[in-house]
């Protein structure tokens, strides 16, 4: 008959197992805890960079995406409804002033310009002969007039002389009045042709205006055509390279077609683009560094867009340095534009992980240990970030990428 366990032996029993799993716990733990400041990670100075905290002032800017562009670039549009005939040079041939790129059809263009021409000639040959047309007329006029000046002249030295004869009494009171009548109707005859001409000459006046303008009309239409033409005729308008050409022998271009690009591949600017967000912190005229590799050049923003399009607002940069070495067209950049001088506040170096003013954990040296604390950020440039809070001058922080320790709290330093 097996023995009965009393309830004192069970609950010692019991007592040594829970000291037995207990202390297994314990071992575990300061085996765990061991094991962790064994496994606790730790960093080499030379592999972390440092940004010690000091006092100064920040030129505060936007930061924007930017491509190097050639400064100068015009594009070539067909200026009539053609076909290409020939093409004589390719994309990327240097192009002097005046080298033809291409031939279009130009039998259409080179009618209509005739025709027009042989208009202006047919205008100019109308207002000769209605100039030779009035002046005859006017002359004509002109003899009539002093005609009628003469028969007036007579009529009067007549009526003088019936009036004498009629005070001497030798004379009659009708043929008198006869006389003056007579008088009289050649006074209003003269008068009636004076007017006669002052119109005639107003209206030849008027008639040689239309004339005119109609013929200058003509010419400018002439002009136009000619200039047009000849911008058919498809030149460099300047010394540069050309960055694209229709090649399609035979194809159909419409008026205000693309036909050719020529650009200056000697200087270059930037094309800049940033959130519409920060659209009134960037304006004409402000100062601008754009980073090229390792390489910052200065420039000055001009040419901003006023719109947006999706969000986004562009805005160009002329460089000072437009022919620097790096530059090459498509070459994307980054821009910062400044927008503003702060004075006396505690200052870090920039880097990846600054991403706009707010609250950051960042690793602070302490010792041979790196502890996260929090900071508020606010305002940067290109090289430095406002320290609003969290920090103190001569701190020094840990600028460089710590995203793999992001849930390290502390960190051990080694030199």
């Amino acid at each position: 008959m097996d023995r009965e366990i009393s309830k004192e032996q069970r609950n010692r029993e019991k007592r040594r197992m829970w000291m037995k799993w207990g202390g297994t716990v314990v071992v575990g733990i300061v085996a765990v805890i061991a094991l962790m400041q064994l496994m606790q990670e730790s960093l080499h100075e030379r592999d972390i960079v440092f940004s010690v905290v000091d006092e100064g002032s920040i030129d505060v800017s936007v930061s924007a995406s930017g491509k190097v562009v050639p400064a100068f670039e015009e594009i070539i549009n067909s200026p009539i409804n053609s076909r290409i005939l020939e093409v004589y040079k390719k994309g990327g041939d240097s192009v002097e002033v005046g080298t033809p790129i291409l031939r279009l059809d130009l039998l259409s263009a080179e009618t209509d310009y005739k025709k027009q021409l042989d208009e202006v000639q047919m205008n100019e040959l109308k207002l000769e002969q209605l100039r030779i047309q009035n002046r005859s007329k006017l002359s004509e006029m002109e003899m009539q007039l002093k005609v009628s000046r003469m028969e007036l002249n007579r009529k009067a030295v007549e009526l003088r002389n019936e009036q004498y004869l009629d005070s001497l009494g030798a004379g009659t009171t009708d043929k008198v009045r006869q006389v003056e009548l007579d008088y009289n109707v050649s006074k209003l005859k003269l008068e009636e042709d004076e007017q006669k001409f002052i119109n005639e000459q107003a209206t030849a006046d008027a008639d040689l205006k239309v004339k005119e303008l109609e013929l200058n009309i003509a010419r400018k239409t002439l002009a136009e055509t000619k200039r047009t033409l000849d911008d058919a005729r498809i030149k460099a308008p300047r010394k540069a390279i050309l960055t694209y050409v229709n090649t399609d022998i035979g194809a159909q271009v419409a008026q205000g077609e693309k036909v050719a690009i020529v650009s200056d591949l000697s200087h270059f600017k930037i094309e800049g683009e940033i959130a519409d967000t920060y659209g009134d912190r960037i304006a004409a005229g402000s100062r601008a560094v754009v980073k090229v590799g390792k390489e910052e050049l200065a420039g000055t923003v001009t040419d901003v867009t006023p719109l947006s399009k999706n969000g986004v607002m562009s805005f160009s940069v002329r460089l000072e340095q437009d022919n620097h070495k790096r530059l090459r067209s498509g070459l994307k950049t980054d821009v910062y534009v400044l927008t503003a001088v702060k004075d006396s506040v505690m200052r870090i170096a920039n880097g990846s992980y600054y991403v706009g003013p707010g609250e950051y954990e960042l690793f602070v040296r302490s010792g041979n240990e790196l502890l996260k604390r929090k900071v508020q950020l606010g305002d940067s440039n290109y090289e430095l970030v406002e320290v609003v809070s969290g920090l103190k001058p001569g701190d020094q922080v840990v600028v460089s990428d710590m995203s793999n320790y992001k849930n390290k709290r502390k960190m051990k330093l080694e030199k």
